[in-house]
């Protein structure tokens, strides 16, 4: 046997991709399953140049080290090599460990070259998947705005995702009955704006329906199923043919949100996607609570700023009531001294010509009426005087013009 059928044995059900090459056309003379696999199993056949076999590899730079390997007979190792495989809607990127091994004829010639390697796709998918998710949990940390995270959370998805998808997020309204916009950067704005609003509920598309049931609402073909009746036109015009809505639930299964995935081609989920799905489901979630806490604390401390605003205005409000309440208080003392005064003086005057209430500044106005208080004191002053008066001290009266004060009142 020789070394090459040992290593087809060796690698023909192995993880590992396998492949003997042949010439310095690099024929395929044989190859295990998991390199069809790994380039599309309709693609399985040998007898064919490399080349030809897989044109996309050109300009890739991977023929390139062939020919190297072939002509120097040095082997080449490659790690996490990045490789567009097949070509059109069914392309995708794919990672590899790699080494290109010359094959030797007795002579010691180079007559072919093996390629061994182990596909990192998933490993490297998952070492994205880990770093999005760690910078989207430091965004949320760091209390970004939403929208901010909600965008990135929504294209970090699109990145990550083996085939193209277009990601959206809803937010509940407080009475959980209708959902708005929360982030969709790769959905066109007609339709964002479209759906903005919509009702949850029963056969309301995907999320209206993943909404109202609380659980995942899975529709491969908008095209047919009666849940998009009253949406087919619009997805039609947003070019969007499958919608997976997933509900975002607070830790009290309360609704905020949905999470949807959307594919411009029929399409059946695979058991990553829906581990996908829930995973940021579950961080989108996270992000909304956490903006809910932090508009309710806010909210709490306007609340509280505004009583403290309040709580000063009614301080300032008595303080200036009760500093009127003393002026008042030092006007009237100041009015009663003058009311004593005219009424000792008006004992050489009965009757003055002017006023005797008008204080250090007097007053020119004719005297025209006589006042009282209980005291037996007694003046003449004009309308204004007078009226300050008997607001402002108490127990004045408008005495008779012949009265000189309570005593003589009482006594008459």
């Amino acid at each position: 046997m020789t070394v090459d059928e040992d290593l087809r044995t060796l690698f023909g059900q192995s993880i590992a991709v396998f492949a003997s090459l042949s010439g310095p056309a690099h024929v395929v003379e044989a190859a295990n399953p998991a390199f069809f696999a790994a380039i599309g199993d309709g693609r399985a056949r040998t007898g064919v140049k490399l080349a030809e076999l897989m044109p996309e590899l050109a300009g890739q730079g991977f023929l390139d080290l062939l020919d190297r390997v072939y002509r120097t007979g040095e082997p080449y190792t490659g790690r996490d090599a990045p490789v567009v495989l097949g070509d059109g809607p069914q392309a995708r990127e794919a990672f590899f460990d790699f080494t290109y091994e010359p094959r030797r004829d007795a002579a010691g010639e180079v007559i072919g070259i093996r390629v061994i390697g182990v596909e990192t796709t998933q490993v490297k998918h998952a070492q994205r998947l880990m770093a999005e998710h760690r910078a989207l949990l430091e965004e949320i940390a760091r209390q970004a705005p939403l929208a901010d995270t909600l965008d990135g959370m929504a294209r970090c998805i699109e990145g990550l995702a083996p085939h193209e998808v277009l990601v959206s997020v809803l937010l509940a309204d407080e009475d959980g009955r209708h959902l708005r916009h929360g982030a969709a950067p790769s959905l066109p704005a007609f339709y964002n704006e479209a759906i903005d609003g919509i009702a949850t509920g029963e056969g309301v598309g995907s999320c209206g329906t993943a909404a109202h049931r609380r659980e995942p609402v899975i529709v491969t073909d908008i095209a047919t199923d009666p849940f998009w009746a009253d949406f087919r036109d619009l997805a039609g015009r947003a070019g969007v043919a499958a919608c997976w809505s997933t509900p975002i639930l607070a830790r009290d299964g309360s609704l905020l949100g949905t999470f949807a995935m959307y594919h411009r081609t029929p399409r059946v989920p695979q058991d990553a996607d829906l581990a996908l799905a829930r995973v940021f489901a579950g961080t989108a979630a996270l992000a909304i609570e956490r903006h809910h806490g932090e508009q309710a604390r806010q909210a709490a401390e306007e609340r509280a700023e505004a009583a403290r605003a309040e709580l000063a205005k009614a301080i300032r409000a008595e303080r200036e009531l009760r500093a009127d309440a003393e002026e008042r208080a030092t006007a009237a003392a100041q009015l009663a001294d003058r009311l004593r005064a005219a009424a000792a003086a008006q004992a050489a005057a009965p009757h003055p010509e002017h006023c005797q209430l008008g204080g250090r500044a007097g007053c020119t106005e004719p005297a025209e009426i006589k006042i009282a208080d209980s005291w037996g004191d007694a003046a003449w002053g004009c309308p204004a005087h007078v009226e300050e008066a008997i607001l402002n001290v108490r127990s004045v009266f408008i005495a008779s013009e012949e009265l000189g004060g309570l005593a003589a009142y009482r006594a008459r």
